[in-house]
């Protein structure tokens, strides 16, 4: 399922002006970041889809239709979210948070568990697992029975706001692994917010770069936005000019090294 924003925009009560005026066209099967600092609108944006937000003028379009006509529950219900810690039901079991939305859906809850564990294994977690509460897991275990119940529908759309953000640098990497695998086996249409330009390039097909209010300052593949920023906000932002950016190639003990700026390798040639 695509994803079009058409001229969206969000003022709030109190005058606040998250978005000014975004459109940009999410394809099927595809992974989109968006990515910007604080202020910038990239959550905003995001819960427009599932309609945690409404905007205030313009349009998202799922497969071409208004998602404004379309009861909230069921939308929600039929498209996975990974809010930011993770938002499991503490009362509840590993096994039995995967299972919320199958059951609530109608599946009985024998084969929602059933299929349950089977996402637990997908998203690299021990079945033994399942009948451990949340505060029985650390946190990228628990972050990945976020992924798994995002799952558990079988949803087209995956949203994720900042799902890596509370974990250290390992589990973070390993986590995006684990969604760069998921993907590849699933083919799911994504939209991941994130603060972290190293995240969106790793983990996106296409990098969305917001300015303050949702104003999109450059959009492309990680490649495309690297090779040739528009401007020096973006070049800024995505760290076109640090040390670590600018890699070239040496020779040691035969073995052809990439090294940065500063002459620490960070990897062998092939």
């Amino acid at each position: 399922m695509g994803i079009e924003f058409k001229s969206v925009g969000k003022t709030y009560r109190d005058g606040t002006v998250a978005v000014t005026d975004f459109s940009h066209v999410v394809p099927s099967h595809r992974t989109v970041a968006l990515v910007g600092s604080s202020g910038s609108g990239k959550t905003t944006l995001l819960r427009m889809v599932n309609r945690m937000v409404d905007p205030t003028r313009g349009t998202v379009l799922i497969d071409g239709q208004d998602v404004r006509e379309l009861d909230k529950v069921a939308l929600r219900r039929r498209i996975g979210y990974v809010p930011q810690a993770g938002g499991l039901l503490p009362h509840r079991t590993v096994v039995d948070n995967v299972a919320t939305v199958p059951v609530l859906t109608g599946t009985p809850r024998k084969a929602a568990r059933t299929a349950a564990l089977d996402l637990l294994t997908l998203v690299g977690l021990e079945p033994t697992l399942a009948s451990r509460y949340p505060a029985q897991l650390s946190g990228g275990q628990q972050q990945r029975v976020a992924v798994a119940r995002a799952l558990a529908a079988d949803p087209n759309i995956l949203l994720m706001d900042e799902p890596f953000g509370a974990v250290d640098p390992i589990v973070r990497r390993e986590l995006q692994d684990e969604l760069l695998r998921i993907q590849g086996e699933l083919g799911k249409t994504i939209v991941i917010v994130t603060h972290d330009v190293d995240e969106a390039f790793r983990l996106a097909d296409d990098v969305v770069v917001l300015r303050t209010g949702g104003v999109i300052a450059q959009s492309g593949t990680a490649q495309s936005i690297m090779a040739a920023p528009v401007d020096a906000f973006v070049r800024d932002f995505v760290g076109a000019d640090r040390p670590e950016r600018t890699l070239s190639a040496t020779t040691v003990d035969g073995q052809q090294l990439v090294v940065d700026a500063d002459g620490r390798p960070l990897g062998i040639l092939r």
